[in-house]
């Protein structure tokens, strides 16, 4: 299996977000003031399929909320996180069974651990970047 990488460039991030057609956003609030649910009703804007996943939620931005990411049937290409870097690592056990293309950390997130071991499956890292902020700079 090839190995995932740590995305930093400007030409990969841009790759990897014009190649994606579906986003698990783990952490996303039902709240539109939070940015989690800014940022992904930003994607969906952009055309992206979102799939929220939230405990107790049933739905978020007109999406089917699942509960855990282990829940989610289907597809994904990036795994976009909202949640505390203590609270990563159960999140990319989850990822390295569902194999997305990318596991995506929002800004201020970091967990070089859980990278380490995403990376060695063969499943790309972005860290401490807005995914929103990404697209609007690098695709408009």
């Amino acid at each position: 299996m090839d190995r995932g990488r740590i995305l930093t460039a400007d030409e990969e991030i841009r790759a990897l977000l014009a190649a994606a057609k579906t986003v698990a956003v783990i952490g996303i609030s039902p709240k539109p003031e939070r940015d989690s649910h800014r940022v992904a009703a930003y994607l969906k804007a952009k055309g992206y399929r979102i799939v929220p996943v939230r405990p107790a939620q049933e739905e978020i931005l007109g999406e089917k909320a699942y509960a855990r990411l282990d829940d989610v049937r289907g597809p994904i290409d990036i795994v976009d996180v909202f949640r505390r870097p203590e609270q990563v690592p159960p999140h990319a056990e989850e990822a390295l069974r569902l194999k997305p293309r990318a596991f995506w950390m929002q800004e201020g997130i970091e967990h070089r651990e859980a990278a380490e071991r995403l990376t060695a499956a063969g499943i790309d890292v972005v860290m401490n970047r807005c995914i929103m902020r990404e697209h609007a700079r690098l695709l408009g």
